[in-house]
């Protein structure tokens, strides 16, 4: 799984010359809470709610309505912008923009391929990605099974369990410990009871097996 298989590509984009209130109303009429700076089709920054409000005049301020409005009108996507931008490439794996997104402590990274903008993904990008991965969305029944003699071959005996029973398989994680192995699949089937017992009868540890949301 790539970034680009998750990232928001129609991108909604600054200039920097813009007045910064024109794109505070383009982040309301769209509601979106970060905005790409790009100029003459290259990323030359972004701007995002927390740097508008850190623009903001403080309520502490002895300036006058009228000297405030006055300023932050002449106040453009220039003046406020983070020059400094990280960015990521579309065929990174989703794991790399999470890992990218966690050391450098932000929520959103502009997608660039030879030096254009072609993407952005943000946090909530990757919450979404997690719950497709995880099959929330698809219902059925999620098991999880504590494998503690993990070894070569043991998802291909689960997965001929289910097989032999006829249910069908959406997803598989696997959360290896210390001293033992989590196995989580999520089965179409609704039977939550029934598939307990066929794990139950063959040996396997069922930690629990509760059914999934449904759309």
């Amino acid at each position: 799984m790539s970034v680009r298989d998750f990232m928001t590509k129609n991108v909604i984009t600054v200039h920097s010359a813009m007045p910064i209130f024109d794109a505070i109303d383009l982040m309301k009429k769209h509601d979106i809470h970060r905005l790409p700076v790009v100029d003459q089709q290259r990323l030359v920054g972004l701007i995002t709610e927390g740097t508008i409000a850190e623009a903001m005049p403080s309520k502490a301020t002895s300036l006058s309505v009228y000297e405030m409005n006055y300023l932050l009108n002449k106040t453009t996507v220039a003046d406020i912008m983070l020059k400094k931008v990280t960015t990521i490439k579309p065929e990174a794996l989703l794991e790399d923009a999470i890992a990218v997104m966690r050391e450098e402590n932000v929520g959103v990274l502009p997608v660039l391929a030879d030096d254009e903008l072609v993407g952005i993904i943000t946090n909530n990008d990757i919450f979404d990605a997690f719950l497709k991965i995880t099959g929330y969305y698809e219902g059925g029944t999620r098991v999880a099974l504590e494998i503690i003699d993990d070894h070569s071959g043991v998802l291909a005996e689960i997965t001929q369990l289910l097989t032999d029973h006829q249910l069908s398989i959406l997803t598989i994680v696997v959360n290896r410990m210390a001293l033992k192995t989590i196995v989580e699949i999520q089965v179409e089937s609704r039977q939550a009871s029934e598939i307990e017992k066929i794990f139950a009868n063959a040996g396997y540890t069922v930690l629990s097996a509760v059914l999934t949301n449904q759309k």
